[in-house]
């Protein structure tokens, strides 16, 4: 895309909706008809150039640009959107459109967390001396036969439901707000839920309760692991961004990964109310193992589904999950 012939074709466009916009009081009615055309022209003129922003020289022009757009954009309608489209927006397009660019980030992390696992519960499961470390005879045997399944029932539902909602958000919460600190303690996080994960997984497999567990973790176990896997590739994704921000300014592609993490974040909300349901509803119901784990199963698939389907959808209409009209930069004049 050749930028400096687009900016010169459509210059005088952009002028004359910004003249317009600065006599907004005294607009006469085929005035406001055209300044509604011109905005509705200029908003598109944005999104080439965004979907173009990798090879654009001036990282400059989308900022001001979508600063004229915004500005147009108040005046005709007067009113933001309604709460309705921000909603449906957030649903349908930031969230999941910033969860399908880092499925790299996000595979890498579940790889390597379930690599941890496996390793630390196979050395644990076939070293006596490191299950001797762990605790005596009986500690294991209460473990393994009385606690791991007492967890999901020992509490009324609601409360639990609670419970497992606030600490799985919290610790998605400590992955994107370490974000800050350019993810770097995230791979700790994740490190240490992955070690407990895999010590209790080598005690229940060596004692030959590997199935019990298996029923008891996969039906909240998939949603909620794939929601902090997205909150810890996020976060580190933004780290990353810091230190390798590619052809753009590192302050456009700082901002721009931070609104992504605020999404995000609030999308997590949603999925880890659905996964603490499950684990306070479905995890301790008597229904069949094979029934509470297609439950499982069933959920991971439609989060999935979701996320490929709009995030694709978005992706491919130039959508990057930041918010309407949002300038990459801030414009300096």
């Amino acid at each position: 895309m050749d930028v400096d012939a687009f900016v010169l074709t459509h210059r005088g466009t952009w002028d004359r909706l910004n003249e317009l916009i600065g006599r907004r009081r005294s607009l006469t009615g085929a005035e406001v008809d055209e300044l509604v055309e011109l905005y509705q022209r200029v908003s598109t003129h944005l999104s080439i150039l965004r979907s173009a922003s990798t090879n654009l020289p001036d990282s400059l022009l989308i900022g001001r640009l979508s600063s004229l757009v915004a500005r147009a954009r108040s005046v005709v309608t007067g009113a933001h959107a309604p709460l309705s489209s921000s909603f449906t927006r957030f649903w349908t397009v930031s969230f999941p459109v910033v969860a399908y660019r880092s499925w790299r980030w996000w595979a890498g992390t579940a790889a390597a967390f379930f690599a941890v696992v496996l390793i630390i519960a196979f050395w644990v499961a076939n070293n006596p001396e490191v299950q001797s470390a762990v605790g005596t005879p009986s500690d294991i045997e209460q473990l393994v036969n009385h606690d791991v399944a007492s967890y999901y029932s020992e509490h009324p539902a609601a409360a639990f439901a609670l419970q497992v909602w606030v600490n799985n958000s919290w610790v998605s919460a400590q992955c994107i707000a370490l974000a800050v600190v350019l993810g770097l303690p995230i791979p700790l996080i994740l490190f240490q839920n992955a070690a407990n994960l895999g010590l209790i997984a080598g005690l229940m497999f060596q004692a030959g309760k590997g199935g019990l567990l298996v029923g008891l973790l996969a039906p909240h176990g998939l949603l909620e692991l794939t929601a902090v896997f997205l909150a810890g590739a996020t976060g580190m994704r933004l780290g990353w961004s810091v230190i390798s921000p590619g052809d753009r300014p590192r302050g456009q592609v700082l901002a721009e990964q931070g609104r992504a993490v605020v999404s995000v974040a609030v999308g997590l909300v949603g999925v880890l109310l659905v996964s603490g349901l499950i684990e306070a509803l479905v995890t301790p119901s008597p229904m069949p193992t094979f029934l509470r784990v297609g439950i499982g199963i069933v959920a991971e698939a439609a989060f999935l589904a979701y996320i490929g389907y709009f995030g694709r959808r978005a992706l491919k209409a130039g959508e990057t999950g930041d918010i309407e009209d949002a300038p990459d930069v801030v414009p300096t004049g």
